[in-house]
């Protein structure tokens, strides 16, 4: 049993020379697409950005780590030995590494459930926290896109795109609204699709489907929790979302550009919603694309080259770089540790 689990283990950690790649390339693109979408004036911008509002951008970073790192604390409760705010840092930038180091983010959750399981937190409960982390993601982001659907319907905006943005807008609505109500009356679904529906195989049926109510208990636990934990959650996720999504705001402001802040935000939020759809890590590429295009309309070709390439590096390759080292000395103690075949 040891044997098999260390032949896992060792393979789930294996580093394979297209990582390496797909890595590059994600490094790369936006370096590519600053240069190809504005030529030089865009570099000569990134070069005269405001130096402190770099450093204040990277403050912000700072702070967001710590704000997620505490609401891992805070979620764990006490169950995964003394963590302290330092270590449970140390956590969240590994496991952070991982998920933008891999197409879709796939790597993220798995860097998490194991070292949580190092420190004795069963990967079950693992994966019911992770599923708790997205669920304070999804209520706060479905939060902001009611009040945007609202505000976009019943006041008159000057957004670029304005129908689009608005049809946009409401049909993000109706897929939350339709996932919610899904994961309400999900055992009557899977009792209904079990005698209308054919399935593949009688595994994937019974796989697909603990999967799914697994997420529907997590979903149920968490709304159990107490008010204040619940509340302090939110306070946490809500903080960091506001803070990290005003990053762009500021890399828009520091290239000379002009667009509002809300507009910084809805243009991140359906960016980094397309970027799921890319095979490079980190949505490489569709992220840089969607939110460049969105900018245009609001500044020279230049500006949003610029404001773009700012941000990635603040809010991406600033996470691979803090994130790798950490990373290879997880691996690292992972493997010293893991028992001999």
């Amino acid at each position: 049993m040891h044997s098999t689990n260390t032949t896992n283990r060792r393979q789930r950690l294996k580093w394979r020379p297209i990582h390496g790649v797909m890595i590059a390339l994600a490094l790369m693109a936006p370096l590519v697409l600053t240069a190809w979408l504005g030529g030089a004036e865009a570099l000569q911008r990134v070069k005269q950005f405001p130096l402190g509002l770099l450093l204040l951008m990277l403050v912000m970073a700072f702070t967001c780590w710590n704000l997620n790192a505490a609401r891992l604390r805070l979620m764990l409760g006490g169950r995964a030995g003394r963590l302290g705010q330092r270590g449970a840092l140390g956590i969240e930038l590994a496991s952070k590494f991982a998920l933008c180091a891999t197409p879709g983010g796939s790597g993220g959750p798995v860097t998490l459930l194991m070292l949580l399981a190092q420190r004795g937190f069963p990967p079950a409960k693992g994966a019911a926290m992770f599923l708790i982390d997205q669920g304070c993601d999804l209520l706060f982001f479905l939060t902001m896109l009611s009040g945007l659907v609202l505000f976009s319907l019943l006041s008159d905006t000057q957004w670029p795109h304005q129908s689009l943005v608005q049809w946009a807008l409401v049909g993000l609505a109706l897929i939350a609204t339709l996932v919610i109500m899904v994961m309400r009356y999900l055992p009557s679904l899977l009792r209904s699709s079990r005698a209308g529906m054919p399935w593949p195989s009688r595994y994937r049926r019974r796989w697909l489907t603990r999967r799914l109510l697994r997420c529907r208990h997590a979903l149920k636990v968490t709304l159990e929790l107490p008010r204040s934990t619940l509340f302090a959650m939110m306070l946490l996720t809500t903080a960091h979302w506001l803070i990290r999504y005003s990053l762009l705001y500021l890399a828009v402001v520091g290239v000379g550009g002009h667009a509002d802040w809300m507009w910084t935000f809805l243009t991140q939020m359906l960016a980094m919603a397309a970027s799921q759809f890319s095979f490079l890590p980190g949505g490489a590429g569709a992220a840089e694309v969607g939110v460049g295009g969105l900018l245009l309309p609001l500044m020279e070709r230049d500006q949003a080259a610029a404001a773009v390439l700012v941000w990635r590096l603040v809010s991406y390759h600033l996470y691979l770089a803090a994130g790798a080292p950490l990373f290879m000395l997880y691996s690292y103690r992972m493997l010293r540790h893991a028992p001999t075949p």
